[in-house]
């Protein structure tokens, strides 16, 4: 049996996985680049481990150095982005259409893209009027559906950082701009378990969503209409198809 090399500790190996993956999604969460600087004091590592690290990761493609000098996500992530949505996509087709067939609406994942959410699946209602959202579209976490379901699984402290970046913009008169009002918003969330988007990023539509425990990432999955036809009274009727549709998806990527 080949020996470990000299001066590496047990479980080293497995550590250095684990602390570059973490720097990759510190880069992510922070809206795709940090300086070497930001790094080591986002992830609490001294200094020189985040530059071998970021050394290795820059080597693999994984990042990439910018003229700035700050380190950017790099190419190499986004062919395995891609090959996870797609399989993430067809795991939910069939959750999607059940959804579809179940209350009669749009139904969508989304997954949190850095400070949005990305759209990687859809199945469009049967209905002539219909909502429709293309899949690889991102979107504002705050006056969606999916967004506010994707914040509401956050830690509060990582929700609050995340929209003192990305500022909270009015889509419609409905959208919700002040950050205190917001914070009390993703509480009810996480209470009653779904977010529901009531003409906050486009005015008549309507969208409920859940999370989905035990993704490979952050996941939502939503269903969304005009809202003449999916009421306020609708929701509640909508919620737990789309429990059980987040439970059975959950249970494949389990």
């Amino acid at each position: 049996m080949a020996g470990r090399p000299p001066g590496e500790a047990p479980g080293t190996g497995v550590q250095s996985v684990e602390r570059s993956l973490r720097l990759l999604e510190l880069v992510s969460e922070a809206g795709g680049e940090l300086s070497i600087s930001e790094l080591a004091s986002r992830s609490g590592l001294a200094l020189p481990t985040v530059h071998r690290l970021v050394r290795t990761l820059v080597d693999a493609a994984y990042l990439w150095q910018q003229p700035s000098r700050r380190y950017a996500l790099g190419p190499r992530l986004i062919a395995l982005g891609e090959v996870a949505s797609r399989v993430q996509g067809l795991a939910a087709h069939r959750w999607l259409a059940t959804l579809v067939d179940a209350v009669g609406e749009t139904a969508n994942m989304a997954v949190l893209d850095g400070d949005k959410a990305i759209y990687v699946a859809q199945v469009p209602s049967k209905h002539s009027m219909r909502m429709f959202t293309e899949v690889g579209r991102r979107v504002d976490l705050h006056c969606t559906g999916v967004g506010k379901a994707l914040l509401a699984q956050l830690p509060e402290a990582a929700a609050r950082e995340l929209i003192s970046r990305t500022g909270l913009p009015a889509m419609t008169r409905h959208t919700i701009t002040d950050p205190g009002r917001l914070m009390r918003e993703l509480r009810r969330v996480r209470d009653r378990g779904y977010a529901v988007d009531d003409g906050e990023q486009e005015l008549g539509v309507r969208c409920v969503a859940v999370p989905v425990p035990g993704a490979p990432s952050l996941t939502t999955i939503s269903v969304s209409g005009p809202e003449g036809r999916l009421t306020a009274e609708q929701v509640e009727r909508v919620v737990p198809h789309l429990r059980a549709a987040a439970a059975g998806l959950s249970a494949e990527f389990g």
